[in-house]
């Protein structure tokens, strides 16, 4: 059994979530979760950044690539290779729009950025969602997960960002039901985020 270990910065917490379930769906024994505050070791890590996961001594970078993986671990992707093109289609809908987010806390410029661009990205999700359980079929993948944590950390700058949108509310409150989770949103710590 191989040994992870993920390091990350607070803003990641989304990655911690999403590592904290697949932990659980595969039974890990080993994970290491190192929480790093102004990155004292810079060069440590590939072009600076966190995230990183390191698995059995060997580094590997990018959320999302990171995500992808531990996806396919943990059986989150499609059962298809059309259903991984919608899952990814999804995924990369929610990180355009979560990576242009301005993050700086400016409650004018949070809001005109949900004003001029959540409308399109919001109801398209709604739409891709429409009324079943989960985005892709009839079970649940990442795409599911990165919504509802992208959106959490939407919330907290832009409270009822997604208020319009019943579907999407509804399959965050599906993901935070699922056990995995759940169990993990009592016993994480807690943050401003």
């Amino acid at each position: 059994m191989p040994n992870y270990q993920l390091t990350y910065s607070i803003s990641e917490e989304e990655l911690r979530l999403f590592v904290t379930y697949c932990y659980t769906i595969l039974n890990l024994k080993t994970i290491k979760l190192n929480l790093v505050t102004g990155l004292p070791h810079k060069d440590k890590y590939p072009f600076g950044k966190v995230p990183v996961l390191e698995i059995d001594g060997t580094v590997y970078y990018q959320s999302l690539a990171i995500g992808r993986y531990l996806a396919k671990k943990a059986g989150l992707t499609g059962k298809t290779d059309l259903d991984d093109l919608r899952v990814d289609a999804i995924l990369d809908t929610i990180d355009d729009f979560v990576s242009l987010f301005p993050w700086s806390g400016d409650e004018k410029e949070t809001k005109a950025y949900i004003e001029k661009c959540g409308v399109s990205v919001l109801s398209g999700l709604e739409k891709e969602l429409g009324e079943n359980k989960w985005f892709v079929g009839g079970y649940v993948t990442w795409a599911d997960l990165y919504w509802d944590i992208c959106s959490d950390g939407i919330e907290h700058y832009q409270p009822g960002f997604a208020k319009d949108y019943p579907n999407l509310l509804s399959l965050k409150k599906r993901v935070k039901e699922l056990p995995e989770i759940a169990a993990w949103i009592k016993r994480r710590p807690q943050s401003q985020y």
